[in-house]
């Protein structure tokens, strides 16, 4: 991760730093620690796998082809996932806050700028799953186009 940080990045969708962090995070998870004869892969390699999966979709995402790449089994890439999706929703009250008056601003501002200024008093979006619009909106048209050429509404 360390040699190759652009390689790293691309395939974990983090920077090194930030998933040193994070392993430092989840590493002492009672998840981590059995008490069988057969150890757990390090939670490195958990945290590597769950990121290239989240990261990735279709094909790409699949259990045969990270495990191919991890150098693991299919069983071992859908246990590492869900060990670290425990790890990590157990720092939902350490990580997870409200934003401040100032964030909020901020926020309100860019949104006003540069999506849509009749959306600039909302600040929190939920899901962002798309719906896809049988045509063009005609109020504020190119706002609804989205990363996929669809004219489309996100959940929020």
């Amino acid at each position: 991760r360390h040699n190759d940080t652009r390689h790293f990045s691309r395939k974990l969708r983090v920077l090194p730093a930030t998933f040193d962090a994070i392993v430092t995070l989840i590493e002492n998870h009672p998840i981590f620690h059995n008490e069988s004869n057969n150890p757990q892969y390090a939670v490195s390699l958990q945290l590597a796998i769950f990121l290239v999966r989240a990261g990735h979709y279709g094909n790409a995402a699949s259990c045969d082809d990270v495990a191919e790449w991890a150098g693991v089994s299919a069983g071992t890439v859908v246990l590492s996932t869900k060990r670290v999706v425990v790890a990590l929703i157990s720092l939902h009250d350490m990580v997870m806050c409200k934003p401040t008056n100032e964030e909020k601003i901020k926020a309100k501002a860019y949104a006003g700028s540069k999506v849509c200024p009749s959306w600039q008093n909302g600040w929190l979006s939920v899901d962002g799953t798309t719906f896809p619009l049988f045509q063009k909106p005609s109020h504020f048209g190119e706002a609804w186009y989205d990363r996929s050429s669809n004219y489309s509404l996100n959940a929020q």
